[in-house]
C-alpha cells in the first residue's frame, strides 16, 4: 500500500484542557489554512449533555485556537434518517481535522459497526488528514477495545470486545488503553483505565499471544505521523508500550521512527495492502464503468455550482439507471457499492444545497422593496403618476402585488393568504 500521508493522534485524556492546547496547535499547524475541524458526538450520543460537551469542545476551538469547529452529529446510527447519515459521512470525507473523545467505547462501537464511518477515516487518514482519538474514542482503536464501563461501572467480569482496529492496517495491531496512569481511585488501584494492575494482568492473558498494549497518561499524547514516518510523544505524561511482561516507555519530547515502533513492539512492518482497506484496482474489463461513474459525478457538481435542476435530476436518474444495467451485466459487488456512495453523496449535496436555498422570500426582499416603495412615493409626489404606476405594474408582473392604504404602501407577494408575508413601508421622515 501507498504511505499513509496523515496523523493519528492519541490523547489519554484533557484533550479540551490547557494542558493539550500546544498539540492542537501543533497538530492544525500542520493543515494548510484554513482547514476544517469537526467534531464526532458518538461516544457521548447516549448522554443528555452531549450537545453541551460539542459546545465545550466548540468554545475551547474557538478562544484557544481560533479555529472554527463543526459538529458531525451521529448520536445513533438506528435513529438517524439515511439523508442525516449521509449528510455526516459527507462532513467526514470533506474534513481535514477529525475530532472524538469522550463518552462509551462500546457504545460508538456499537453504532459505528456495519456504517461507513471507520473507513471513511482511515481513507482520510491515508490522503493526509489528521483524526484526533481522546479518552473513549481512543479505546476504540485497536484490535480489541476494554469495555471500561461494563467492567468497572457495572461489575462485569473482565472481557474485551472487538475493536474498530483502525491502527492494524497501517501496520500497528496495537491494544490502546487511555488513562494509563489515572489516580482517582486514591485508595484503590485505578491505574490502566480504571482497571488497577491486578485486572490488567488478567486482560493481558486474555489477548491472543504477543498482543501489544499501548498505554497513554493522562494530558498525554501519542502522534503517529505517517508522512514523516516518525512517533511524537507531547504532553505531561508518558506513552507505554508494553508486552510479553516488558515494557518500553516513551516522554514528552521523544520522537521515535515509526519502524522503531514497530520494532519494540516485534511487529513486521507489512509490505502488502491490508485486505481490510479495500485498496481499489482497476482493469480493462472494468474501468469504463468507473470513468462513466466519474464522468456523471463531475457533471453533477458543474450543474450544481449552476444550479441547473433539469441537468440534476437528468445525471441522478442516469447514474441510477447505470448502475441497475451494470448489476445485470458484468460489474462486481464492490464497485457497485462504490458507485452507490457516489450516488448518495450526490443525494446529500443536492440535499445540503437545499438547505442553504433562502426560506423567507419577502425577508429577504424587504429592503429592496423598500427602496423600491421610497422611489415610487417620491414619483407620486412629484405628480409622476404614470411613472410610479409602472413601477406598481411592473412588480406586479414579476407576482408582487402594490398596495396604497392610509398607514401607507404594503405590498405581499402575489397569490400569498391575507396578511401572509406583507410588510407595511413606512414614508421616510
Amino acid at each position: 500500500m501507498t504511505t499513509p500521508r496523515g496523523i493519528v493522534a492519541i490523547r489519554g485524556s484533557g484533550e479540551t484542557t490547557d494542558s493539550m492546547v500546544r498539540v492542537h496547535r501543533y497538530l492544525l499547524e500542520r493543515l494548510k489554512s484554513p482547514a476544517k475541524a469537526v467534531f464526532i458526538d458518538t461516544p457521548a450520543g447516549f448522554q443528555t449533555n452531549a450537545d453541551d460537551l460539542f459546545e465545550k469542545a466548540r468554545e475551547y476551538f474557538q478562544k484557544r485556537l481560533n479555529q472554527p469547529l463543526l459538529p458531525v452529529s451521529f448520536k445513533s446510527a438506528k435513529n438517524l434518517s439515511a439523508y442525516e447519515a449521509e449528510k455526516a459521512y459527507r462532513s467526514l470525507r470533506d474534513a481535514d481535522y477529525l475530532f472524538v473523545g469522550p463518552g462509551s467505547p462500546t457504545y460508538a462501537l456499537k453504532n459505528w459497526a456495519g456504517t461507513p464511518l471507520p473507513q471513511i477515516i482511515r481513507e482520510r487518514i491515508q490522503e493526509g488528514g489528521i483524526f484526533v482519538a481522546a479518552s473513549a474514542a481512543a479505546l476504540t482503536l485497536g484490535t480489541f477495545t476494554l469495555p471500561v464501563y461494563e467492567i468497572y461501572k457495572a461489575g462485569e467480569d473482565v472481557h474485551w470486545v472487538e475493536g474498530l482496529n483502525l491502527l492494524g492496517p497501517f501496520g500497528l495491531p496495537f491494544v490502546v488503553i487511555p488513562h494509563w496512569n489515572n489516580a482517582e481511585g486514591g485508595t484503590h488501584d485505578t491505574r490502566f483505565c480504571y482497571m488497577g494492575e491486578s485486572r490488567l494482568i488478567q486482560l493481558e492473558r486474555m489477548l491472543p499471544s504477543g498482543t501489544p498494549i499501548l498505554g497513554i497518561d493522562e494530558h498525554t499524547a501519542c502522534i503517529l505521523d505517517f508522512s514523516a514516518g516518525q512517533v511524537l510523544i507531547r504532553g505531561v505524561g508518558e506513552v507505554t508500550l508494553r508486552q510479553g511482561g516488558g515494557q518500553t516507555v516513551l516522554k514528552d519530547g521523544d520522537a521515535v521512527p515509526l519502524a522503531e515502533l514497530k520494532r519494540m513492539a516485534r511487529l513486521r512492518i507489512q509490505e502488502e495492502p491490508p485486505v481490510s482497506l479495500k485498496i481499489q484496482t482497476t482493469d480493462p474489463v472494468t474501468q469504463p464503468f468507473l470513468e462513466r461513474v466519474k464522468s456523471l459525478q463531475e457533471s453533477f457538481g458543474r450543474d450544481l455550482q449552476e444550479n441547473r435542476a433539469d441537468a440534476l435530476i437528468n445525471t441522478l436518474v442516469t447514474l441510477d439507471k447505470w448502475i441497475w444495467k451494470s448489476c445485470r451485466e458484468f460489474e462486481d459487488e464492490e464497485r457497485i457499492s462504490q458507485a452507490r456512495e457516489t450516488l448518495r453523496g450526490m443525494i446529500v449535496q443536492l440535499g445540503l444545497r437545499f438547505d442553504e436555498l433562502p426560506k423567507d422570500i419577502p425577508s429577504i426582499l424587504a429592503p429592496l422593496m423598500a427602496i423600491l416603495m421610497e422611489v415610487r412615493g417620491k414619483l407620486r409626489s412629484a405628480g409622476l403618476w404614470e411613472l410610479a404606476d409602472l413601477v406598481r405594474d411592473k412588480l406586479l408582473q414579476e407576482g408582487i402585488v402594490v398596495e396604497d392604504t392610509p398607514e401607507g404602501p404594503r405590498w405581499h407577494l402575489k397569490g400569498a393568504p391575507a396578511g401572509a408575508g406583507s410588510r407595511t413601508v413606512t414614508p421616510p421622515a
